[in-house]
C-alpha cells in the first residue's frame, strides 16, 4: 500500500474533525425528552454497525482510503448492505450523540464529517476500482452509506 498526500490530509481532516466534535461547545438546541432518547438508540445503532463492520472488515482494515496491498474485497456481513457501513455507523454515532446532546455544534461537525466521507469515499473507491475490477458492479448494486432499495 501506496500511501500518499490525498490520504494524509483526508485522515488528518477527519482526525481534526473527531477532536473538534469532543469539545464541548456553546449553542445548544431546545428538544422534547423523547426526541432525545431517539438520538441515544441512534447513537447506540451506530456504535453497533461500526463495531461490527469494523470486525468484518478484520484484516483489511485501513485508516486510509487506499486499499493494503494484501486487501481483499469484502462483500458480505454489512457489506452485502452498503459499501461503507464504518462511514455509517460513525454518521449515525454522531448524528444520534449531537441530538441527545442536543448541540448545535456537534450538528455541524457531523454535517461536516458526512461532506467529508462522501468525497473520502469517491477517492477511495477509485482506489478500490483500480485494485478490484469488480468493485465497479458492487458500486451499482451497493448504497454509499445506507442500503438501495431500489
Amino acid at each position: 500500500m501506496k500511501i500518499n498526500s490525498k490520504d494524509i490530509v483526508l485522515v488528518s481532516i477527519q482526525f481534526v474533525l473527531f477532536i473538534l466534535y469532543t469539545i464541548p461547545f456553546g449553542g445548544s438546541l431546545e428538544f422534547f425528552s423523547w426526541f432525545k432518547t431517539i438520538g441515544l438508540i441512534t447513537s447506540i445503532v451506530g456504535f453497533v454497525i461500526l463495531v461490527l463492520a469494523l470486525l468484518q472488515l478484520n484484516k483489511n482494515l485501513s485508516p486510509f482510503p487506499t486499499p493494503k496491498n494484501n486487501a481483499v474485497l469484502i462483500q458480505n456481513g454489512l457489506y452485502a448492505w452498503v459499501r461503507h457501513p464504518i462511514y455509517t455507523g460513525l454518521l449515525l454515532l454522531f448524528f444520534g450523540y449531537s441530538i441527545y446532546q442536543a448541540s448545535l455544534f456537534k450538528l455541524f461537525i457531523t454535517f461536516l464529517l458526512w461532506v467529508l466521507f462522501h468525497f473520502k469515499t469517491q477517492y477511495e473507491e477509485l482506489q478500490l476500482q483500480r485494485k478490484f475490477p469488480d468493485y465497479t458492479t458492487y458500486k451499482k448494486n451497493k448504497g454509499r452509506f445506507f442500503p438501495k432499495f431500489i
